[in-house]
């Protein structure tokens, strides 16, 4: 009986091991706030924990208030909880020509097998040389809003795009700027609808989402890409559906 005691203990510190692992934080980046405390005047605000979820340590280095992701393996980070309206404010820059990458959010933060993405609606982040690199056979470039800030939903997530291009949402100006220069996203997320602004202008949106609140992700998807200045204000919730809240991890 001790015996057998002795192995349920060992399996169970294993399986709580494994668990809180999984719950640890990997870096620091990014502050999020109430709404309410700005309007209060109150001042401070908490610094965003990121999750490990399929990428390794050293794809991701938070140096001088600047993360650096070094774009391999492919896969995310995730928020440490989860997020219904808000606004998210970041700037990035591609380091490579025709980088990817890019924010995923009200995320299910679970990634599918067959690309290491998990499903979410994604921001799009790709460097303006994308377009050059990925010529069809017959030689035609893809659309240029590709790289200018697309919205869709990705995996078993869906929308309605504002300005339709498919199923995705194209930006209605090329405001993207290219490797090397900082751009600006200001993300506004809101029962079901999402509007971004490239570079101090709106020019996109969805409706529609099939989740409205989940996790945020962070993409390293084969090139290196730095981020700086995330900045999330959590606004008021508003009426939701159990299915239309993702599973919590």
């Amino acid at each position: 009986m001790m015996k057998m005691t002795s192995i349920l203990f060992v399996l169970f510190f294993c399986v709580a091991s494994l668990a809180s692992y999984g719950q640890e934080t990997l870096f620091q980046f990014g502050s999020v706030r109430k709404f309410d405390s700005i309007l209060g005047g109150k001042a401070g605000e908490d610094r965003m924990n990121w999750i490990q979820v399929n990428t390794t340590d050293s794809t991701w280095k938070v140096e001088d208030s600047v993360l650096r992701c070094q774009g391999q393996p492919i896969g995310v980070v995730r928020s440490e909880r989860m997020y219904q309206n808000f606004i998210m404010h970041v700037q990035w820059r591609h380091l490579e020509a025709g980088g990817n990458s890019g924010i995923f959010v009200w995320s299910d933060a679970d990634p599918e097998k067959h690309n290491r993405l998990p499903s979410g609606v994604e921001v799009q982040m790709l460097e303006l040389d994308w377009v050059n690199q990925h010529v069809s056979q017959e030689g035609e470039k893809p659309p240029i809003a590709y790289v200018h800030g697309e919205l869709f939903g990705a995996g078993k997530h869906t929308t309605v795009p504002d300005n339709p291009r498919g199923i995705r949402s194209k930006s209605i100006e090329n405001r993207c700027l290219g490797q090397g220069q900082w751009n600006s996203y200001t993300v506004v997320c809101v029962d079901g609808t999402i509007k971004l602004s490239v570079n101090g202008k709106f020019v996109n949106g969805i409706q529609q989402a099939s989740k409205r609140r989940g996790y945020l992700c962070l993409e390293s998807e084969g090139a290196q890409i730095e981020f700086r200045n995330l900045q999330v204000i959590e606004l008021d919730s508003g009426s939701i559906l159990a299915e239309q809240i993702v599973e919590e991890i």
